[in-house]
């Protein structure tokens, strides 16, 4: 049974300090950064051959945050983009840059976490990542597919990670996709606790109360999919259950109407809605003209009233994008808004993210 929220609260408070760079002489996990930069590049689903080029157009243009991960089958590329800003650029250095990778399912186990890590950063053409986060709570066997992996628990998982930030691979570790009691498990075992939760936020499932708890516990949230159903993956998210196309968030009324009085676009207005709600947002592009205008948010050239934010809350949808459960066999997300339904979910998404 889980301890009451005030404990738990407590508890991973006083155990957050541990999750500090854990240094034992290696000088090259200092940072000039001891926060995430509030606007990130995501890199799922990025071009091959334009990803490079996006990485380095972004860094270059004040980007200070790389979103990436070994299952996206493009960090070489990222590696490439980050290589050539780094070279190319001589106020900037890796210590200005918060890069993120994560781990996947089938790499759960000590050695294959290990290995992977390794990869990543070979791949990234860096020393070690600033955070590390399990992408799903979800283990399959090793070199069997998406067949689930019973043999090892969260808990066990965590261990590893916790290794791996000792082993001087990463300052950080965290979580992704994981539900509240899953977030609650790792609190209760954790040495080293989770710095960040990286998890489907926007407009249209805004978990406004999840949110509000991580702030409660001491971790960051970062907030993937940050235009919602925008994205093309996101296919049957678009069609309603007459079999008719949705608007899509960036297309929707309100927001453009709301963009319109903001003076900014509605990508901006966005963005500026989960700045103000205190999370990091990592949108991605690997258009120059979106990578800029982007950008812009950080700069909070949008903000909004009590009354705007409050109308913003009336019109979440609770409506997720990106849930694999039901492809995986597993109930994923099954104490927050729009869980798995084994029986009856359709599957939105690739579960890459």
């Amino acid at each position: 049974m889980a301890p009451p929220w005030s404990l738990l609260a407590v508890t991973a408070l006083i155990l957050q300090a541990f999750a500090t760079p854990y240094v034992t002489g290696n000088s090259a996990l200092t940072s000039n950064l001891k926060e995430i930069p509030p606007i990130g590049l995501g890199t799922w689903l990025s071009d091959r051959d334009k990803v490079a080029d996006a990485v380095e157009y972004a860094l270059k243009a004040g980007y200070r945050h790389i979103d990436a991960a070994w299952v996206y089958k493009n960090e070489d590329k990222t590696g490439q983009g980050l290589s050539a800003a780094l070279k190319s650029t001589k106020s900037l250095s890796r210590k200005d840059i918060w890069i993120t990778s994560k781990l996947w399912n089938a790499h759960h186990r000590p050695k294959e976490a290990t290995a992977a890590i390794q990869e990543t950063l070979a791949n990234l053409g860096v020393d070690y990542l600033d955070l590390y986060l399990i992408h799903w709570p979800v283990a399959f066997v090793p070199n069997k597919g998406d067949e689930l992996d019973k043999s090892v628990s969260l808990i066990d998982t965590w261990r590893t990670m916790e290794n791996l930030v000792r082993a001087n691979l990463t300052r950080y570790i965290g979580i992704s996709n994981f539900a509240r009691h899953e977030v609650e498990e790792i609190l209760e075992e954790c040495v080293i606790c989770p710095f960040a939760h990286e998890f489907e936020t926007h407009p249209y499932l805004q978990q406004g109360e999840f949110v509000e708890w991580h702030k409660g516990m001491g971790m960051k949230v970062i907030a993937y999919s940050p235009f919602g159903d925008t994205n093309p993956t996101y296919r049957g998210s678009h069609i309603d259950d007459d079999g008719k196309k949705k608007q899509t968030l960036l297309k929707d009324p309100f927001w453009v109407d709301l963009a319109r009085k903001k003076n900014s676009t509605v990508a901006q207005a966005v963005l500026g809605w989960g700045l103000e709600r205190k999370t990091v947002v990592i949108p991605k592009s690997t258009s120059k003209e979106h990578l800029a205008e982007n950008l812009k948010a950080a700069d909070h050239i949008v903000e909004f009233t009590f009354e705007e934010m409050k109308e913003i809350g009336n019109r979440d949808k609770k409506t997720r994008m990106n849930n694999p459960g039901r492809a995986w066999g597993v109930e994923l997300f099954s104490d927050l808004d729009d869980p798995t339904k084994l029986e009856h979910d359709e599957v939105f998404g690739d579960g890459d993210l």
